[in-house]
């Protein structure tokens, strides 16, 4: 069993996605064994109490800067011999040594297909509005291993979404999530759990 850590900072929708995967036994084995959040009473710690899940808060107001920070959350997760961090909707900044101390095995879901649209700055409705300011034609989620570099890690899965004339960015976020982030997430953690995900010079490679 591959023990995972989900880290969240709002209402959990994309933890939802998994509660609901593992409930199906579609994780690969793998089980959620704690859900920290880096700010207090958000929705996402009320999903994971209702499937019995440990819900923590790790708040980031409470240290002084990003490392402090990021060995809290070290810290939290290795006490728990949590091996797959799952970044859902968390939307605070970590140190490099967060990174470093799970290499290859933080998760991150990204709105937009990569490498567009990442980086500083690109995060929630952000993401939409530069991409129906841009004009393009396709959007999608991109979900990646985390690294140094924020939105740069190696990616994992994609998929396409259509943008439409009419879109507003968050009618474009509720299409993206819905037939994208929801379904992504889940494979993604899967592939990982059952051993099917390997890194090599930068590349994911998939086993079939």
């Amino acid at each position: 069993m591959i023990k995972i850590g989900v880290l969240v900072s709002g209402g959990g929708t994309n933890l939802q996605q998994l509660i609901d995967a593992q409930a199906a036994e579609r994780l690969g084995g793998g089980k959620i064994v704690t859900v920290i959040s880096s700010k207090p009473e958000v929705f996402a710690l009320e999903r994971a109490r209702r499937a019995g899940i440990e819900a923590v808060t790790l708040s980031r107001k409470e240290y002084p800067d990003v490392e402090a920070y990021s060995q809290a959350l070290i810290s939290a997760l290795k006490k728990r011999d949590v091996e797959l961090v799952v970044l859902s909707g968390f939307l605070t900044i970590t140190s490099d040594s967060f990174v470093e101390a799970f290499p290859d095995c933080i998760m991150n879901v990204h709105p937009a297909l990569l490498p567009a649209f990442g980086g500083k700055g690109y995060y929630g409705l952000h993401v939409h509005e530069a991409v129906l300011q841009r004009g393009v034609k396709l959007t999608g989620a991109t979900v990646h291993f985390a690294n140094e570099v924020c939105d740069g890690g190696p990616i994992i899965l994609q998929k396409a979404v259509a943008v439409k004339e009419d879109d507003t960015p968050e009618i474009l976020q509720k299409r993206v999530m819905e037939e994208a982030e929801w379904h992504l997430l889940p494979k993604a953690v899967e592939l990982y759990c059952s051993g099917r995900l390997s890194v090599q010079n930068g590349i994911v490679h998939i086993k079939e």
